[in-house]
């Protein structure tokens, strides 16, 4: 079988412990843990149950998209102000971030973090050729957590649904609505784990952290 990408072994640990260690370390009241149709029963008993995760008000459902998801969670999150959307697969999200994030949203109401391009970004065709060259100076790599009023996204996101628009980040779903989301910086080390490579460098991010402590 495979094993999904968020379960998989950093450290000693599920990939997606790490995750939740940083959100139960932060100033987020509680926790949703959005889970795939059958992984749900293994996180409550092996990840949050075995960790001790006290944030976690419960572990929901996913969907078949992302938005899916995310609105599965949202909907779960009743009551609150503002929500922060977090990808399991950043397992080096810090503390810092998260509470940078927050303030932003209370803020800006809509706000996400992400970094400048270091490369140069070409538009090219179907086919490779090239079409131009985008300002880098205007161009940032979007990162979670994206952190929004909860009645915005929720509004968003029903949007998104009943006009069946595929939107790739929730970001993306607000900008429809016609709301200005704002970046703020994140952190090179808030990387997504994609590649073999990037799980060789979050294991060695996470230790020199461990190491520090």
């Amino acid at each position: 079988s495979v094993i999904q990408k968020q379960y998989m072994c950093l450290n000693g640990k599920p990939m997606i412990a790490h995750t939740l260690a940083a959100f139960e370390r932060s100033c987020v009241d509680e926790i949703i843990l959005v889970a795939g149709a059958g992984e749900e029963e293994y996180c409550r008993k092996e990840i949050v149950e075995a960790e001790g995760f006290r944030k976690v008000k419960t572990v929901v459902t996913g969907g078949k998209e992302r938005y899916d998801s995310v609105f599965a969670g949202l909907k779960a999150a009743s009551g609150c102000d503002y929500v922060l959307i977090h990808d399991g697969a950043r397992p080096c999200v810090t503390e810092e971030i998260i509470r940078y994030a927050a303030v932003g949203a209370e803020q800006y109401g809509a706000c996400v973090v992400g970094m400048p391009v270091k490369d140069t970004i070409k538009t090219v065709t179907e086919e490779g050729a090239v079409t131009g060259t985008p300002d880098r100076s205007t161009l940032r790599a979007v990162q979670t957590p994206q952190v929004f009023e909860a009645d915005l996204l929720k509004a968003a996101l029903q949007s998104a649904l009943e006009n069946e628009v595929s939107v790739t980040d929730d970001c993306s779903a607000v900008e429809r609505l016609g709301k200005v989301v704002y970046l703020i910086d994140g952190d090179e080390e808030n990387l997504k784990i994609t590649t073999p490579m990037d799980l060789v460098v979050a294991e060695a991010i996470l230790a020199e952290r461990e190491e520090r402590t």
